[in-house]
């Protein structure tokens, strides 16, 4: 699966360690090390957190596109 060499590249591009992404998530740097070479499966919350933090789409993250670029967001409906 491509996420997870996607998650170690974006990581690597920002110049961040394990430590300080695992931070930002909540949880230990064991934990997302899991992550990163596919040890434990993300999960979607977690998926949305990383999209944000790098400003990318979770289908980005999962290898289903190769464009970076986030989705427009969500405008609220009007009732």
């Amino acid at each position: 699966m491509a996420v997870y060499p996607r998650i170690r590249d974006l990581r690597e591009d920002r110049d961040l360690s394990q430590k300080e992404i695992a931070k930002q998530l909540g949880m230990s740097q064991t934990g997302y090390s899991k992550y990163e070479i596919g040890e434990n499966n993300i999960p979607t919350d977690i998926l949305i957190k990383l999209a944000l933090l790098y400003g990318t789409s979770i289908d980005y993250l999962l290898g289903l596109t190769d464009e970076r670029k986030p989705y427009p967001a969500k405008r609220p409906s009007r009732s």
